[in-house]
């Protein structure tokens, strides 16, 4: 009796008993429902970083966190532009998302485990891998951050960024004077006017920022990275079925360029006989209804956003100003740490 009783409850845990499975994809889904009645999805975001998350002139969203919360959108109401995009500092992007101003943060935010249990949030994946880098002037003439001690350096606080500096300096026996600031236009801009030596952020923040200085030729990136910074799309605790739609719309991302669908070849791909093509894109199989989505939620993100790598090289890549190599970004089998569980 007792083995029968712990099989069923497997099997319900697993959602193979019908009645069970549907609770299960059932549970939560307040968030969703508040975001389908106002008709848009609240999405935080950096006020200004190229390649992630920047306003154009005309006030039109792009960045690679900015793809994350459209494809969001686009799984959700079948349209990409269906975002309330709202810029936040790193001071008040954890208060946003925790008192609901915001429903999503993807604002190059670092998975933490303070962060992780703490905040009350829950991070949805890793939809960039970065380190912390450093960027000085070419006058200064130096080639390693190991030349760096005595320095004066710009960080934003309120960061790991803040944190990371000082262990670095700490670890290798190192002095520097840290000249902080609350947001990172303040922090560049205090760099570029020679109130420090040296400005640092994430690796792929200081290429970006590079790029806004006035010469940016002058200044160097050194080759250093002091640290890991897995950084990822955030949602409150408590809501299951939110944190699965979030978290999987960034694993269909990965799995479609796995697959070779691009927003090229959607049309030619939905007719494939392959299975796991099939599946994926919602021809055969029921894997948008569990989330509390339609069949075609891949396709939706696909054919309104692209796959993993095209946002990736529109924003950062070979088809954008910064030029940044895949690297850690690549697929897994590709020589990166892209990789997505299956969706069957």
């Amino acid at each position: 009796m007792k083995r029968i009783v712990s099989s069923l409850a497997l099997a319900a845990a697993l959602g193979m008993g019908t009645a069970g499975g549907t609770a299960l994809a059932q549970s939560g889904g307040a968030t969703l429902r508040n975001i389908q009645s106002a008709g848009a999805v609240k999405c935080g975001v950096s006020p200004s970083l190229a390649g992630f998350s920047q306003p154009d002139s005309a006030g039109t969203w792009t960045g690679i966190d900015v793809d994350l919360c459209r494809a969001v959108a686009a799984a959700i109401f079948n349209d990409p532009n269906k975002v309330r995009f709202s810029p936040l500092s790193a001071k008040d992007r954890f208060t946003a998302l925790q008192s609901g101003e915001v429903d999503l943060l993807s604002r190059v935010t670092t998975w933490t485990l303070q962060r992780d249990t703490a905040l009350g949030l829950n991070f949805a994946g890793v939809n960039y891998y970065d380190g912390q880098g450093f960027m000085v002037r070419k006058s200064l003439n130096v080639k390693t951050a190991r030349e760096l001690s005595g320095a004066s350096v710009c960080v934003q606080t309120g960061t790991t960024t803040e944190l990371n500096v000082a262990d670095y300096f700490r670890t290798n026996g190192m002095r520097y004077e840290p000249v902080v600031f609350a947001t990172a236009d303040e922090t560049l801009k205090a760099y570029e006017s020679g109130r420090c030596d040296v400005f640092t952020t994430d690796a792929s923040g200081v290429y970006s920022q590079r790029l806004s200085l006035a010469k940016p030729d002058d200044h160097l990136v050194l080759p250093d990275i002091i640290s890991k910074e897995p950084l990822g799309p955030v949602v409150r605790h408590g809501d299951d079925q939110w944190f699965d739609i979030v978290k999987w719309t960034h694993f269909a991302m990965v799995t479609a360029e796995e697959l070779g669908i691009n927003r090229g070849n959607l049309d030619q791909m939905l007719q494939s006989t392959n299975p796991e093509i099939r599946r994926v894109l919602g021809v055969e199989g029921n894997g948008g209804e569990a989330l509390g989505l339609t069949k075609d939620w891949v396709v939706r993100i696909v054919r309104h956003v692209g796959n993993y790598g095209e946002s990736f090289d529109r924003n950062l890549g070979t088809g954008s100003r910064l030029g940044i190599a895949r690297g850690l970004n690549g697929l897994w089998n590709a020589g990166g740490l892209q990789y997505a569980p299956p969706i069957r």
